[in-house]
């Protein structure tokens, strides 16, 4: 009789490691002048945020993301950012600009 092997084999899952997008970072040139870059949040943070830090100043500035129809929207009691596409407006102190990015 011959001899039996017996072979086994397992079988093992591996998760699929995809990498989550990152915070997005975009420059914006206004029709007054103004410059600041904008740090979004990465997609898959809920609730979004954005920092805003403007050309010539020390601080940033913290957005959380409010509802909006269309685009995002970002905004405090203060300011608001809302962009869509490479367009968004700015306001603040009572002032609107509208602003672009390349």
């Amino acid at each position: 009789m011959p001899a039996r092997t017996t072979v086994m084999f397992a079988l093992v899952a591996l998760p699929a490691f995809a990498a989550s997008p990152g915070p997005i970072e975009a420059h914006y040139e206004c029709s007054t002048g103004t410059r600041l870059s904008a740090t979004f949040s990465s997609p898959t943070v809920s609730p979004g945020s954005v920092i805003l830090v403007f050309a010539g100043a020390r601080r940033l500035i913290i957005l959380p993301q409010v509802v909006s129809a269309d685009g995002g929207r970002y905004a405090n009691s203060d300011m608001e950012f809302w962009i869509k596409g490479k367009e968004a407006t700015l306001t603040r102190e009572g002032k609107r600009e509208t602003c672009h990015t390349d």
